[in-house]
């Protein structure tokens, strides 16, 4: 299989992004937001992905953090769609339940190249410190319509809001670590009927 790493650069009246991604990295990131929950979710992402990412943004942050994260979320899809390429030999579909004490979060992901976003994650409380929880969905809402994917969030069960989150995101980088992993007994076939995703 050959390097799947991209950068993708996103430049707006609202925000400035730069995101790298290597697909086949041992977990590193350099992040560098303005947004400091935001970017303690992406470390679970790139730990529990085996991933690295690269992501630099300047936003609107003295508006609110909306804009900012959303389109981080739109950037690290199209670094993620270009890094993937034609997808072949990988396994397409991956999942995962993660527990944090009592939160407990399934992912389910499909790199179908089609775009779709079911996200059934309850909030107990609106805010994570200064985070804003609604800001999560922009985040994957931007995330599946740049990278073409279909994804599942489910949220089980939990009361705590940072525990909620934090499953959220560590059961999203183990489900795309499972999706973006070389089948062998796929090697350089399209894990699709149609030949194409």
């Amino acid at each position: 299989m050959t390097e799947r790493a991209a950068t993708v650069k996103r430049d707006t009246l609202e925000t400035q992004i730069q995101v790298t991604v290597n697909l086949d990295g041992d977990g590193s990131c350099r992040l560098e937001t303005g947004i400091p929950f935001l970017e303690h979710m992406l470390e679970q992402v790139a730990r529990h992905g085996l991933v690295d990412l690269d992501i630099s943004a300047r936003g609107d942050l003295h508006i609110d953090a909306h804009h900012t994260v959303e389109d981080i979320g739109i950037t690290l899809g199209q670094a993620m769609a270009k890094a993937v390429g034609d997808k072949k030999g990988i396994r397409r579909y991956g999942h995962a339940y993660v527990p944090l004490d009592e939160a407990l979060s399934r992912v389910v992901i499909d790199f179908s190249g089609r775009p779709g976003l079911e996200f059934g994650v309850g909030w107990p409380r609106a805010r994570i410190g200064e985070f804003d929880v609604d800001l999560f969905h922009e985040f994957f809402q931007g995330f599946v319509n740049h990278a073409l994917v279909t994804l599942h969030i489910d949220c089980l069960r939990g009361a705590n809001a940072h525990h909620i989150a934090e499953t959220v995101f560590k059961a999203f980088g183990r489900a795309l670590r499972m999706a973006l992993e070389a089948d062998p007994r796929m090697q350089d076939l399209v894990p699709s009927t149609k030949g194409s995703l």
